[in-house]
Formats: C-alpha cells, structure tokens, sequence
C-alpha cells in the first residue's frame, strides 16, 4: 500500500464513538455552523419514514445537531412522500426545483438539485432504503466536519450483508470501483465503502464539484474532490453495519458501466463510441437482448448556476 494511503488510514479513518455526541453540539454551537440531512428517494415508503423519524428524534428533538431534515422525492408513484413529510421531513419534488432545467432519471441529479433546496453549512446525504437505521450514520459523518476545520468531506464505512453472508455486499464497489481506483486513483485506495450512499461535506466544496447524473455520482465526487481539496481534506468513519434492499445482477451490470463511464470521463474526459449496455433475459424463444443507455450527462458545479448564485446572494 502507498505510504501516504498508510498515513491517511491512520490519520483519517475514526470511529463513530471518538467524537461522544455531547461534543459534536459543543462544536456546532461554538462555530454556528448548520447541518442539512438530505434523503434522495424514489418508490421507499417502506423505509423512509423510519430514518426521517429517528433523525429528528435523536439529532433535532434530544440534541440539537441537524438543523433540517429534507427528502428529494424523484418521481415515486407509492406513499414516499407522505410517509416522509408524517415523519417529520420537508419533502420537495425534483422536478420543482429548477424548473427551467428538465430533470433526467439519476440519483446524481437528486443529489445535485438539493443544494438548491437546502440551507445547511454542511450537507449529508442518506440513503432512503436503509433497514435497522441508526442516527449513529449522520452524527459519525458529520462530527469530523464539526470537529476538524481541515476535512471537507467524510464518507460512511461500513459491513454490508447479502442475505446471511457478512461482507458480502458491495458487490459494484469489489468488482468495479475498487479496481479502478486502485488502478488509477491510488490515493483513494483507503476508502472502505468508496460507493457508499452516506455522507457529508461542506457546502463550500459540494457546490465546486460537477455531478454525474447517475450512479457514477459517488465515483465522480469521491475523484474530484480529491484533485480540489487533497487526501488530508477527506476521511471516512466506521459507523457499524448498513442493511439496504439489494439489487438484482443486471441491475449491477447497468450501475458498473455508469461508474466505468464516470472513470473513463475523468481519465481522459474522451469520448465513448457506444455509451450503452446490452445484458440478456431469457424469453419465450430463447436469450433476449435488453439494450439500456449509460449514464454519460453530468450536472455542471451549483456555484455556475445562476439560480444558485442569486439564492447565495439574497
């Protein structure tokens, strides 16, 4: 391993217990700093409710660490939103954020649109199909942010289950994403859970930073962040085991070639000749092709969009 990867392991990579939640509050308060939670969800009725419900419980209503609660609703055609807005969340629809700007199906474009719809100094984001969730995930990853003046970003780390089988899940990030980090970003080669869903950063590098419309947006951010702020300006923090709705081997086969697109982008910014994959269902009359588009847009930095600027400015 690089020696400055050894380094930064033990210099960036903490526990969720090192920073006691009662010194999180000191430090919110002693630098006035705001903190937004932000959910990007599509069709999660089933879980939403519970994650927005235990945040606001443990960090809004018994200790004053978040300061909003927002749920980006990308289209869902269940309960999500009412769920979510029950629980306490302000639920905003994509497509009413920047209405001039047609929105394209991602979670990157969800993710990117909340800066518009937030307030907070430093903006965390979670995944809305987590199981048994614990308030642990937003106060681990955000206390550095609170703490550490010189971090602008934390991503969560943690086991992740398939079904009964420890460690087994994060498939993507074993079979595409670490490789290529390894390969070609070895500075990165630190980060437990590279494509984990959560975590946080400050506004002020959110808003510098392009966004990949689709899966590739934990890719992409994780990459240029690393050539704006440096290693030493991210960190990672261990906060236990994430249990999630897994998705299905092709589904994985699309999300792969949006990261190796996102990579390929970032390597030589060149142009792919056939930016699609074909996978095969078996039908009626043997393996049918099913040809699906790979993610290839990206979402300029917020700080270049007018609407965000003049938001900053009033």
């Amino acid at each position: 391993m690089l020696e400055d990867v050894e380094r930064w392991l033990s210099t960036r990579s903490w526990s969720v217990g090192d920073r006691p939640l009662k010194k999180l509050i000191a430090a919110k308060r002693s630098s006035n700093a705001t903190v937004s939670v932000v959910l990007p969800a599509l069709n999660e009725e089933a879980t939403v409710g519970e994650i927005v419900a235990v945040i606001r419980r443990d960090l809004m209503l018994n200790a004053p660490l978040v300061d909003e609660i927002v749920v980006i609703d990308s289209g869902s055609t269940d309960r999500t939103s009412e769920v979510a807005a029950a629980a306490g969340a302000r639920v905003v629809h994509r497509d009413d954020i920047l209405p001039r700007l047609p929105a394209v199906p991602g979670k990157g474009e969800v993710l990117w649109r909340s800066l518009l719809v937030t307030s907070g100094d430093i903006v965390c984001f979670i995944d809305a199909d987590l199981k048994e969730f614990s308030s642990d995930f937003v106060s681990g990853i955000v206390g550095p942010l609170l703490t550490d003046p010189g971090v602008d970003l934390v991503k969560a780390m943690y086991d992740r289950p398939l079904g009964q089988a420890a460690g087994q899940g994060g498939r993507v990030t074993e079979l595409m994403a670490r490789p290529l980090l390894n390969m070609h970003w070895p500075q990165l080669a630190g980060f437990v859970q590279p494509l984990g869903g959560e975590y946080a950063a400050r506004r002020s590098l959110l808003e510098q930073l392009p966004f990949p419309v689709g899966y590739g947006v934990e890719l992409g951010m994780l990459i240029d962040a690393l050539h704006l702020v440096g290693l030493d300006a991210l960190a990672q923090v261990d906060v236990g085991v994430r249990k999630h709705r897994h998705q299905d081997g092709q589904a994985l086969g699309r999300m792969s070639a949006a990261i190796y697109r996102t990579a390929q982008l970032r390597l030589a910014r060149g142009h792919l000749i056939r930016p699609s994959l074909t996978q095969f269902e078996r039908g009626e009359d043997g393996f049918e092709p099913r040809t699906y588009s790979v993610d290839t847009e990206e979402r300029p930095p917020m700080a270049d969009v007018a609407e965000y600027a003049r938001r900053k400015a009033a």
